[in-house]
């Protein structure tokens, strides 16, 4: 499976409902700077007033997520300016203290995930996703940020996200 797949379970949701950006890969958690409902979802510091998407809700079922099993994601929120084609997801994913990767994704492809496409038209977006997680995620705690822009280069808004995957989900797979 390749990473980004495993970011993209993590923050497909809020993907969908938003534009990453942000500098703090290794923030440290503020109840600030939570996103609204049952999820391991994270504003990045910072001021979020003129973001391009209100957040009002994440909720993942089973918080947190579990290899192997089925990830049931909602989310409400609301898209203040069309986003077209062209925008882009600058995403950052850590396994424990290791960089496993940092790429520049298309985000109207990968908002495809959850059944969107580009241009998302203003307005109040909610969506229920439910995704098979792959059983061989590695045991860890995993680290995510994603920096989302406009086509041209106006910061929608940044998110982070951490997830500990535990062992037994992956040892008691069939070999």
């Amino acid at each position: 499976m390749r990473l980004t797949a495993v970011a993209a379970c993590l923050l497909a949701p809020a993907a969908a409902l938003s534009v990453f950006n942000g500098n703090a890969p290794d923030a440290i958690a503020n109840d600030d700077n939570k996103i609204p409902g049952d999820s391991p979802l994270e504003f990045c510091p910072g001021d979020h007033s003129k973001d391009l998407v209100t957040i009002e809700s994440v909720d993942l079922s089973p918080n947190p997520p579990k290899a192997g099993n089925e990830l049931v994601i909602k989310a409400k929120g609301t898209i203040k300016e069309t986003i077209e084609e062209g925008a882009y997801v600058l995403l950052t994913v850590k396994y424990g203290l290791i960089r496993l990767i940092t790429t520049k994704a298309d985000f109207c492809k990968e908002i495809g995930n959850v059944d969107l496409e580009c241009p998302l038209e203003a307005g109040d977006l909610e969506i229920t996703k439910s995704v098979d997680l792959p059983a061989e995620i590695p045991p860890g705690k995993y680290t995510v940020l994603a920096d989302v822009y406009t086509a041209k280069d106006v910061q929608i808004t940044c998110l982070t996200a951490t997830v500990a995957f535990s062992r037994g989900s992956f040892f008691n797979q069939d070999l």
